[in-house]
């Protein structure tokens, strides 16, 4: 008899059942089991692409097997490794406990990590002082500087000469992409180090004491530092003014711009991070016109967005 009982036919049907305790609470409970980890209450956790469950102590990671559609091993063997490299690192993420994989109605393949208690990175700001903000952004950068840093190839993603798997640069105009693509070509961008490559609150807990800790290093990849830079300046942060002074110092707005335009134009997800934070896509005809939105922004929020946070007060 097998453990799952749900239909798996493609990737309509995972995206139906992966976030269900009582069709997974089976295979949760027998991968504790065969780990030597022991049972716990099965709970649901921020919902992402692959199936995911608090067990006691532990986060179980289930990810989709092939009859989804979608073939899951790359992001499988680019999450093991980066997790290992992050707990060698020392930087603060979860432990990996195990890994492995079950053949069942399905073959799935599985990782297991520490459960790290705290608040999702946006929830965690809100009743924060400006200090507390600059220094949360100092110690995001501290995590950053140490991941970013060179090593061996662990996937095949090419982010300067590929394009993104994702429709993310359908909303911009054809001379806009067209200069994209040629300054992608062109630029030297710096050499490539990892990246996690998606800071964004989801991944990132603060816990009571305001530590934070990275997780689900999925969407890591070999990049040019700017492409880390790029995402959580206007994307985590939300151009916010004091965690931008506490990430990037005493940095100038142009330089910081300067940064943030080059990361925006070759990330995954560089098209919806500027729709969101940046402008509409129908405003930017040419990418320079992207690059003076972008000192503009950063020269104002420098200047005064800090000031409105004069009077948070800190809520335990």
């Amino acid at each position: 008899m097998n453990l799952f009982s749900g239909h798996i036919g493609n990737w309509r049907d995972w995206g139906g059942i992966y976030q269900s305790i009582s069709a997974f609470a089976p295979l949760v409970n027998h991968i504790l089991k065969i780990e030597n980890l022991p049972p716990a209450m099965i709970e649901n956790l921020s919902p992402g692409t692959n199936a995911v469950f608090k067990a006691g102590g532990y986060v179980v990671k289930i990810f989709a097997p092939q009859q989804s559609g979608v073939d899951q091993t790359p992001d499988l063997l680019t999450e093991l490794f980066a997790t290992r490299r992050a707990n060698t690192l020392g930087v603060s993420a979860p432990k990996l406990i195990a890994d492995g994989y079950i053949d069942d109605k399905y073959r799935f393949a599985y990782m297991v990590t520490e459960y790290i208690e705290g608040k999702e990175f946006d929830d965690a700001v809100k009743t924060m002082s400006r200090r507390d903000l600059q220094d949360l952004g100092q110690k995001l950068r501290r995590a950053a500087d140490t991941m970013n840093t060179p090593c061996e190839a662990f996937n095949a993603i090419d982010i300067i000469g590929g394009e993104s798997r994702f429709p993310v640069w359908a909303n911009f105009s054809d001379s806009f992409n067209k200069e994209r693509i040629e300054y992608k070509r062109g630029h030297n961008f710096g050499n490539s180090v990892f990246v996690h490559g998606d800071l964004c609150s989801d991944n990132i807990l603060v816990s009571r004491d305001r530590n934070i800790h990275i997780i689900d290093f999925a969407d890591a990849v070999l990049a040019p530092v700017a492409y880390e830079h790029a995402l959580v300046a206007a994307g985590l942060f939300h151009l916010d003014g004091d965690l931008l002074r506490g990430y990037f110092g005493d940095a100038a707005a142009d330089d910081i711009a300067g940064i943030c335009f080059d990361g925006l134009l070759i990330h995954a997800f560089g098209g919806d991070i500027i729709k969101h934070s940046v402008g509409n896509p129908a405003e930017f005809d040419s990418i320079w016109d992207l690059r003076d939105e972008l000192k503009n922004i950063f020269t104002k929020y420098a200047e005064g967005k800090s000031a409105q946070r004069e009077n948070v007060c800190i809520i335990d």
